[in-house]
């Protein structure tokens, strides 16, 4: 189990800093390149470099609210 874990954490690493990568080149290079060249067609309209991380954190947040909320709730009932 132990080598199925590290396979995962891997491949999780692997995933977030390409995420982080591709955020970073779209938000911060991206403005510097002229919007004729070709490399602008690989990302998202620059609407969306505020839209997504948004919608991402508020979602997180709900989550973790509920998450919380219902741990609380558990924990009430069991001390009652």
């Amino acid at each position: 189990m132990e080598l199925a874990d590290k396979a995962v954490g891997l491949v999780l690493s692997l995933i977030s800093l390409s995420i982080f990568t591709y955020y970073t080149f779209w938000v911060i290079i991206l403005p510097f390149v002229d919007s004729d060249h070709f490399i602008h067609k690989y990302f998202l309209p620059k609407e969306y470099a505020l839209i997504i991380p948004i919608f991402a954190g508020v979602s997180l947040l709900s989550f973790l609210s509920m998450f919380i909320g219902y741990v609380m709730q558990k924990s009430k009932r069991k001390s009652a």
